[in-house]
């Protein structure tokens, strides 16, 4: 086995670093491209995996999910770890999980295995995002170099969120969906053997320890949150299952709260929260992110899901989105310090609210790309705006020693608010089209054993599996009830996006100001500026 020096102590500070430096910002790159495509992964291929799988609604949703919630709420802790421990080690351990992960869902033959190997790999990936930063700006003698390095991994996280698409697509159009997830299974051990072969290790342990109350209850909170918003269309808002998720869930978030006021090294300073502006930010970042997710998970549905898109068809339209982010960049960063945070961020959410509720306007029968290109410009300039303003806006309102707990806090509440774009969007559009589905067959003259039939499938996989459930002359009958139930409930799924951003961009007007020059970036968060961790959506 091949053993890599550790960086901390080069023998020559001049020199020496070079080759290791450029061999651990590959690595580094690799990693974090590789967690990016994970997160991406599902979005062009969600209605070849629910036929394959047979998945209801609700599994379909879990299934996005699952990767998201780990990559959310333990990406801090993972941090902590790695400066305790070795960053190089979290960097080949969480790849190797990873690599499990995306083995048990190439495998997989159901929804509740392909859920589990998402959430293996959404584990290893938490463990990716922070460790291969943290590997690169140890590895760099010079700020110019930190400079030159952290850029490599911005565009690394953006190729990541570019390839995603364009490689489950491909493979899907020609294999089945489970050879996406072992192609990317390979790429995870390549990441792996890259991470032990090219890095140095490095630790920071000074002043770190682990926030294990605040995040087991973080964590246990999230998870007992989603499970009400997911079950609730299928198993009833009123079940016990249902409402004791959400109790469970209120209760646990007060005991985060409670561990974090009392714990010497809080995973999230609460303090923070005392200063208007950055509440606020924080606010903004849950609900904007919430909408830009949430709508991003409205259109793979209408693609895969509704109008039956081949997988490659239904990786075009977000090839469009994540690509307009990388092009237009370098303007971003200079509207940054021109600008400043707060016109970019009222900007961006307001064309993310019109690029959704323009989408819904364009007529399901509408398959075209064309039709569908002035909505996804949209998205991807207002994107672009958030994502290059956002962390910037939450640092430029605290004082200079907390910048970086402030910059950790919004990656955290960011992808929170992640995570229930597919819970809430799945929620309220599958909730709506039951219930339009229900009405509808009553009146559709069917007979009576027909109707039985349907309803029988309606009550057990909603109505997503009566969609694509081949019934023979009924699926014939039925394609016209369903299509338009999903439509008109995904559709409301658009508004409660819009309506998201909206809001977001209203919080960012009223804290932040729309005013040009004097809000512009400040030198104490000159590191965020470039600080990319915004594109991981």
């Amino acid at each position: 086995m091949v053993s890599s020096p550790a960086y901390d102590a080069p023998a020559d500070p001049s020199a020496a670093p070079t080759t290791r430096h450029t061999a651990t910002i590959v690595a580094g790159c690799l990693a974090v491209c590789l967690a990016q495509i994970g997160l991406v992964l599902p979005a062009a291929i969600n209605g070849v995996i629910q036929r394959s799988v047979q998945a209801s609604g609700a599994e379909l949703t879990w299934i996005s999910d699952a990767f998201l919630v780990p990559a959310a709420v333990l990406a801090l802790t993972f941090g902590v770890l790695g400066d305790l421990y070795g960053r190089k080690k979290l960097l080949v351990g969480g790849a190797m999980l990873a690599a499990v992960g995306y083995a048990v869902s190439a495998t997989s033959h159901s929804a509740a295995q392909l859920i589990t190997g998402q959430a293996l790999s959404g584990i290893g990936a938490a463990a990716l995002f922070p460790a291969s930063l943290a590997v690169i700006t140890a590895s760099s003698p010079t700020p110019a170099a930190r400079a030159r390095a952290l850029a490599s991994w911005t565009t690394a996280l953006s190729l990541g969120a570019f390839i995603a698409p364009l490689l489950s697509g491909t493979i899907v159009e020609h294999a089945s969906f489970r050879w996406a997830f072992a192609a990317t299974g390979l790429l995870a051990l390549v990441a792996a053997a890259a991470a032990w072969l090219l890095t140095g290790e490095s630790s920071a342990p000074e002043g770190r320890s682990l926030d294990w109350p605040g995040q087991i209850t973080i964590a246990l909170s999230l998870l007992a949150l989603l499970y009400g918003i997911i079950q609730g269309p299928s198993d009833a808002w009123s079940s016990a299952p249902v409402v004791l998720s959400f109790a469970t869930a209120a209760a646990l978030l007060g005991a985060f709260i409670w561990a974090e006021s009392r714990s010497a090294s809080p995973m999230l300073r609460l303090e923070l929260f005392r200063i208007p502006a950055f509440a606020a930010s924080a606010a903004m970042a849950v609900i904007g992110m919430f909408g830009f997710l949430g709508g991003a998970y409205d259109l793979s549905i209408r693609l895969g899901v509704i109008q039956h898109k081949s997988p490659l068809e239904a990786a075009v339209p977000f090839l469009v989105i994540q690509g307009i982010t990388p092009f237009i960049w370098p303007l971003l960063v200079r509207l940054l310090h021109r600008v400043g945070p707060g016109p970019m961020l009222v900007a961006g959410f307001a064309a993310l609210a019109a690029a959704q509720l323009w989408l819904r306007e364009v007529p399901i029968h509408e398959t075209g790309l064309v039709p569908l290109l002035g909505p996804l410009v949209l998205n991807g300039v207002g994107f672009g705006l958030v994502v290059a303003a956002i962390t910037a806006a939450a640092v430029n309102v605290v004082p200079p020693s907390l910048t970086g707990m402030a910059s950790a806090t919004t990656s955290l509440v960011r992808d929170l608010g992640q995570t229930l774009g597919p819970a809430l969007v799945g929620a309220v559009a599958l909730g709506m089209a039951t219930n339009k589905l229900t009405d509808s067959l009553a009146g559709a003259g069917l007979t009576p054993a027909e109707h039985g039939t349907a309803a029988a499938i309606l009550d057990a996989g909603g109505p997503i599996a009566l969609h694509t459930a081949e019934l023979g002359p009924l699926s014939a009958k039925l394609a016209p009830l369903t299509q338009r139930a999903l439509t008109d409930g995904y559709n409301n799924g658009l508004v409660l996006t819009a309506i998201a951003c909206v809001v977001a961009a209203a919080i960012a007007a009223v804290f932040l100001g729309i005013r040009t020059g004097g809000d512009s970036v400040s030198e104490k968060t000159e590191a965020p500026v470039t600080e990319p961790e915004g594109i991981r959506a």
